[in-house]
């Protein structure tokens, strides 16, 4: 990502683009909830990616760190507006908190696929082949909710808290209206 991306600190307009999938700009780190993000506005990431509604794959730099550039899906907004979440690992890396203002550079990763980091456990794989109606809840959730999903059952310590666990991911998969993993679950999402 380095090298390839506007250098010339002076200039007024609040973001460059050197070609299609290249952005750098400058912007505040703000909160949502617990997780800290910096706003893609539908102009900046029209020029990242014209039209895109989905999670939008990007490699990203703040104040120029870390070295190699982070993977990370900005998430659409609804207006066509982005949150760009900021990892843990990108703030450490760059030094900032919520509240700066940082330089944010993002490049468009076509090749990225985030997909669950987690292996999904065989015993609720299993599960999930005996009721057709999870299965189908689980295929229909995004990416982001089964990586959440799958990296939760792998904190898991226990062999009972894995089975109490996968037992209530898949009441809540089923469309029973329950509370799972901080969250209310109803009609299987």
């Amino acid at each position: 990502m380095s090298g390839r991306f506007f250098t010339r600190e002076q200039d007024s307009d609040p973001y460059i683009i050197l070609d299609m999938a290249i952005l750098k700009f400058a912007g505040v780190i703000k909160i949502r909830g617990v997780n800290p993000y910096v706003d893609v506005g539908k102009s900046q990431a029209e020029r990242l990616q014209k039209g895109w509604r989905k999670p939008m794959p990007v490699l990203l730099t703040v104040n120029g760190q870390p070295k190699e550039p982070w993977h990370i899906n900005m998430m659409p907004a609804g207006n066509g507006d982005f949150y760009l979440y900021l990892h843990g690992a990108v703030r450490k890396a760059s030094g900032t908190k919520v509240g700066d203002a940082v330089t944010v550079e993002v490049d468009f990763d076509e090749a990225y696929r985030n997909g669950p980091q987690h292996p999904m456990p065989s015993d609720f794989a299993a599960a999930l082949k005996k009721n057709p109606a999870a299965q189908a809840n689980w295929n229909a959730l995004p990416p982001s909710r089964q990586k959440e999903v799958l990296h939760y059952l792998a904190a898991l310590k226990s062999a009972d808290a894995k089975a109490r666990n996968i037992a209530r991911a898949l009441q809540a998969l089923s469309g029973t209206s329950t509370h799972f993993m901080g969250r209310d679950w109803n009609d299987g999402s």
